[in-house]
């Protein structure tokens, strides 16, 4: 744990928040920040002027087209940077060089390298590093760290995971969809299960096996997976994710989407539009998922979720769904109630580790050694797909694989 450096003008018990980024993570994390009641948000960085548009005028705070503008502000004492993937090192290290305390989207970079140099960044400047938001903050989740820590099931023996979305065919960005610079699901959406997975075991990653999909020329990167993790601990974590807007794994839950959302059926809906939208998809990406869109008006009635889970314990297997989590044992079926989330479950747990770790002085599980692993497991999936074979834990390349 570094030896964290606190502003002296900052209000007590408090920490006033800078954002960086208002695209899709940025806007999910201003209803959090403005809810918590250890954080105060204070400004905001967005290269996009509709953007800034939308967030001066229902916040009349300062908001900013540059990072550099943002960082040299006296007001803020901690920032949550939400930038593109190929920009999380240079951001993390200014940031870290202005003395603020940092969360960064997942994934935390690319290579190994860049991890490396952001951790020694925080290290050396004595600030906090976290990387999240994913869904391993997910309120149930940690329910099933809690139930896992008991004892009373026995030790985990496999987690299996499994996600259908319309994640490859909603408006992307160019390099969301050039491998070499992370597109397609294997930085953008296999982090959530990885890290999920790593919550609930937290032993170390020993050997991957993986297969990808490419199933259209148009998008050309991985759009599903099939990963094998085998832990130190002798319990493995089967993932399934493809993204193709066919078959929706919401219908297993309930209809509940990925924010707690209710949902209606909608197979092929954002294939479909996505023909229709032609040149403009960057920045209908930006208009119809940025901060200030629709997206997020829907109230959540119900927990998040990252598509099916179920851990297998030795004596049960729980399954998170809707409000409960559900164990079965040789007793039959019980639940334990959830809360009805307050529409900030899960970014509400990346503030809450933030917090604690810069007010309280407790550990962050999420830390940047954390990120960095997540990182490797991603770059073994792909280094095992790339080579059909099994890889063994850390024998990933520096770089992103050209393919």
């Amino acid at each position: 744990m570094p030896d964290i450096r606190l502003s002296s003008s900052r209000s007590e018990g408090t920490l006033r928040l800078g954002l960086v980024g208002l695209g899709i993570a940025g806007a999910g994390m201003v209803a959090a920040a403005l809810r918590h009641d250890r954080v105060t948000l204070a400004a905001a960085a967005e290269p996009n002027g509709v953007l800034r548009k939308r967030f001066e005028r229902d916040h009349g705070l300062p908001v900013v087209a540059d990072i550099a503008e943002l960082l040299v502000r006296e007001e803020i004492d901690a920032v949550y940077i939400a930038t593109l993937h190929q920009f999380h090192r240079q951001h993390v290290e200014m940031a870290a060089a202005a003395g603020k305390h940092i969360v960064v989207e997942k994934p935390m970079a690319l290579t190994l390298a860049d991890c490396d140099a952001m951790i020694a960044a925080a290290s050396e400047a004595g600030v906090v590093l976290i990387v999240g938001h994913t869904h391993g903050f997910d309120p149930a989740v940690g329910q099933l760290v809690q139930l896992i820590g008991t004892g009373r099931y026995g030790a985990v023996s496999l987690i299996a995971m499994q996600n259908y979305t319309n994640f490859l065919y909603r408006p992307r960005r160019p390099e969301e969809l050039d491998v070499n610079r992370g597109g397609g699901i294997l930085f953008n959406q296999v982090p959530y299960q990885v890290d999920i997975a790593r919550t609930l075991d937290p032993s170390e990653v020993k050997l991957v096996q993986a297969f990808t999909t490419q199933a259209d020329p148009a998008r050309p990167v991985p759009g599903a997976c099939s990963v094998l993790i085998g832990f130190a601990s002798g319990a493995s974590a089967n993932l399934l994710y493809s993204g193709y807007d066919r078959f929706d794994t919401d219908e297993f839950c309930g209809w509940v989407g990925e924010r707690g959302e209710d949902r209606t059926p909608a197979h092929g809906t954002t294939r479909n539009m996505l023909d229709e939208i032609g040149e403009g998809e960057a920045q209908a990406r930006v208009t119809r998922y940025g901060y200030g869109s629709a997206r997020y008006v829907s109230p959540m009635n119900h927990q998040p979720h990252f598509g099916t889970l179920i851990v297998s314990c030795e004596g049960a297997d729980m399954r998170p769904l809707g409000n409960t989590i559900q164990i079965y044992d040789r007793k039959g079926l019980s639940e334990i109630p959830l809360p009805v989330p307050d529409g900030t479950v899960g970014r509400s747990e990346v503030l809450n580790e933030l917090c604690g770790a810069v007010l309280d002085g407790k550990p962050a599980p999420h830390d940047g050694q954390f990120g960095r692993a997540t990182v490797s497991a991603c770059l073994d999936i792909q280094t095992s797909a790339a080579r059909n074979a099994t890889c063994l834990a850390h024998a990933v390349p520096q770089k992103l694989a050209v393919r």
